[in-house]
């Protein structure tokens, strides 16, 4: 398997000087690269601010990166290989399904998974003391997402979809929440379907909104275009609730048609003086605007360092100390616990809004419904 050095806060090690945490990102295709970017500044920032600070009881902090390049067997590898470097822990992740994959295998080899950013409800099929996870799981963020629909008036949803595990479960999860509450939720196949005969089949259906359940950038960039230049659908409602239009390329790719595409984000409505110096720091290292998945790798490093530093880097000690943690994070204070319907131990829940990009200052993002905590 090809796999990059360590990240910049140093050079792999053998000596056993360095606690070591390894590091699942994906940054090469089919990956969203962009999403493994911001993760990994994430991560390595906090890491330098760990070791600044005098590291693990005085041993520096080694973040071990692994591409996983949004492949399952890639990460099954490589956390093998991490286990094999006797790392403490392994973190991060943002593809739900190379997730999934991640954590079953740290499961069965008596590794902590501490998931930055998946959202997968079954990250594991069994209940597991090994794995923990910051991301809110998707039935809880699409559920939020499926209520922004009600408000706005659009019960008649089209779902966009590719073959994937992860689109199914968010779909189930949509047309749940919604038919009880007078919603519909057609499925249109973007294998069997042009962009164009999308759009035909929206008018047919009658739809008010269509969600993009697919990946970035392709087909959902030319979908995008497509409807966007059919005056046929002038008034439908265009969303995005895996949460493409977050990051800069999706601006890059689309322009003016990117805005006004509601998103699901993981962010407060103000970030607390913690978040507003990190967000500082992530700015300067990305050169943009840092999105909620570089806070969430920042707050797995913090999270691994408090139980690190209370719990000694035994994995064993590590998995017992998920219910015991007690963490100030960027977006408000992190605890785990035992969630129903959810197999590994969950911080419920970080700040959930729905967001878009203002159709007239795209860089700036408008906040148009948030979730409850609880």
């Amino acid at each position: 398997m090809n796999t990059p050095p360590a990240s910049p806060s140093g050079a792999e090690r053998t000596d056993g000087s360095f606690v070591r945490l390894g590091a699942l990102v994906p940054l090469t295709r089919p990956g969203w690269v962009e999403a493994g970017r911001h993760l990994l500044a994430g991560l390595d920032l906090a890491v330098r601010e760990v070791n600044e600070a005098g590291g693990i009881d005085g041993r520096p902090l080694e973040l071990v990166v692994r591409d996983t390049a949004a492949d399952p067997e890639r990460a099954v590898a490589a956390v093998d290989e991490l286990a094999g470097l006797g790392v403490a822990a392994v973190a991060g992740e943002y593809h739900s399904v190379v997730a999934r994959a991640a954590a079953a295998r740290a499961d069965a080899l008596g590794v902590p998974f501490l998931c930055s950013s998946a959202v997968l409800d079954a990250l594991t099929e069994e209940p597991t003391e090994w794995v923990a996870r910051l991301a809110p799981a998707q039935s809880h963020g699409w559920r939020i997402y499926a209520d922004f629909l009600l408000g706005a008036g659009r019960r008649r949803i089209a779902v966009a979809t590719q073959p994937s595990v992860y689109w199914a479960s968010g779909t189930r999860v949509l047309r749940d929440h919604l038919a009880p509450r007078g919603g519909t939720v057609v499925e249109l196949d973007t294998n069997a379907l042009t962009p164009e005969a999308l759009c035909d089949a929206l008018v047919d259906h009658g739809a008010t909104a269509l969600l993009l359940l697919v990946g970035h950038p392709e087909p959902a960039v030319p979908i995008v275009r497509a409807v966007r230049g059919d005056r046929r659908l002038a008034q439908i409602l265009i969303g995005a609730p895996a949460g493409q239009p977050e990051c800069a390329e999706w601006a890059a790719a689309l322009g003016e048609d990117g805005a006004g595409i509601p998103f699901l984000r993981y962010l407060p409505e103000r970030l607390g003086p913690l978040g507003e110096r990190v967000g500082k720091e992530l700015r300067e290292r990305l050169g943009e605007a840092p999105s909620f998945v570089a806070f969430e790798g920042w707050d797995t490093v913090a999270v691994l360092a408090a139980v690190l530093r209370s719990h000694g880097t035994d994995r064993a000690a590590i998995a017992e100390s998920w219910p015991r943690v007690g963490v100030e994070g960027t977006r408000g204070p992190i605890q785990f616990s035992r969630t129903p319907g959810i197999s590994v131990w969950q911080w419920a829940w970080p700040p959930v809004q729905v967001v878009d990009r203002d159709p007239v200052e795209p860089d700036r993002v408008r906040i148009l419904h948030a979730g409850s905590s609880r």
